[in-house]
């Protein structure tokens, strides 16, 4: 069964609504490898284009080397129904098919706090998600952030110096790190302190949709949010407001009023954060 979720995960143009709608029509994932072009195309938001994709899925995918390369990298897998998997996030109308996990995911992982901000942060900024991060991994939270360079960085490092846990999304395959700065942190993470997950098969290059990917993963596992900083244009807005959607509480620390990164946060709590 993994070997044919691996294959329909690997699929370009799909995604995770569209295969469950396939799954939830033809009973599994092998049988949905295994169905004719004009069947697949009973089925909603099932194209031409994606139909001939799913006749051909051998020329798109290599499912058996992943799986070598799996083992070969200590990496796991896992599917919605296993019992780790955070169950905020399986419920969510988009969860993705399967996680790629690099360390381990604990059912404690399940109380968490999404801690995300700006890449080109301030003093003000770092040290104010240095404390808070450190505080929430403290008192048992897992700090759940996105390895990317400034804040993402500093939550996952205080979450760590607290002796506590943190799980890192990643918006690129597992083998693909990015940004490749912090492959120490997400060794030190892998390394008894959480875990680094990806939904994308491990040689997925980052890129402009990938990281909005990411976010919606963030923002579905934590419990709440807080954006720590922000200019008015960020992908941490964009997460805010998909946590938004889920339904999580969404916070965030005020900044000066003069300084362009934090007119985010200061904009997210006059709305109402």
């Amino acid at each position: 069964m993994l070997e044919h979720l691996l294959a329909l995960n690997q699929l370009p143009k799909i995604g995770p609504i569209r295969i469950r709608r396939l799954i939830d029509a033809f009973g599994s994932a092998e049988k949905v490898l295994a169905t004719r072009k004009d069947q697949l195309l009973r089925v909603d938001g099932i194209g031409p284009e994606l139909a001939s994709i799913l006749t051909d899925w051998e020329s798109h995918t290599d499912p058996a080397a992943e799986l070598r390369d799996l083992k070969e990298r200590n990496l796991s897998v896992i599917l919605p129904d296993d019992p780790n998997f955070p169950p905020q996030l399986r419920e969510s109308y988009d969860c993705p098919l399967l996680l790629y996990v690099w360390g381990k995911i604990e059912e404690r992982d399940r109380h968490a706090i999404g801690i995300v901000g700006t890449r080109r942060c301030s003093i003000y900024g770092k040290n104010s998600s240095k404390k808070l991060s450190f505080q929430l991994a403290h008192a048992g939270f897992t700090v759940v952030s996105g390895l990317a360079r400034g804040i993402d960085t500093t939550a996952h490092e205080a979450a760590i110096a607290a002796g506590g846990r943190t799980v890192a999304v990643i918006g690129s395959g597992l083998a693909k790190l990015f940004p490749a700065e912090n492959l120490a942190l997400a060794e030190r993470i892998a390394d008894g302190h959480g875990a680094v997950v990806s939904e994308f098969p491990l040689h997925t290059a980052p890129d402009k949709k990938t990281f909005p990917q990411r976010n919606r993963i963030v923002a579905a596992w934590c419990r709440a949010l807080v954006v720590s900083e922000s200019p008015l244009w960020s992908g941490s807005l964009i997460t805010a407001n998909l946590a938004a959607e889920y339904g999580r509480p969404v916070y965030a620390i005020p900044g000066p009023i003069d300084k362009p990164t934090s007119a985010g946060c200061n904009r997210l709590i006059r709305d109402g954060a």
